[in-house]
């Protein structure tokens, strides 16, 4: 390596362009997405059953699929609380 300052230079492009390439992530409003299949491709978070996804994506190019992304509005418990002692 004569130059390494170039190998950083290209490593850092080519990290740059590899986040600025990945895909969108899904919705975090809906439990159900659908992606459409098609130029382009994409998808559509905006269902809140699989039987409403399945309605629409019916005669389609189209899939349903649970949404990764989604966060419920479930209350999860945290755990006990440890008091602090005075002696």
């Amino acid at each position: 390596m004569r130059n390494p300052s170039a190998l950083l230079g290209l490593l850092a492009i080519s990290a740059i362009s590899a986040v600025a390439t990945a895909p969108a992530q899904a919705g975090y409003d809906y439990p159900v997405c659908m992606r459409v299949y098609g130029d382009p491709t994409y998808n559509e978070c905006q269902y809140t059953t699989m039987a409403q996804c399945a309605a629409t994506a019916s005669g389609r190019s189209a899939q349903c699929f649970v949404d990764p992304f989604f966060v419920s509005a479930a209350v999860v418990p945290q755990g006990r609380r440890h008091q602090r002692r005075i002696y």
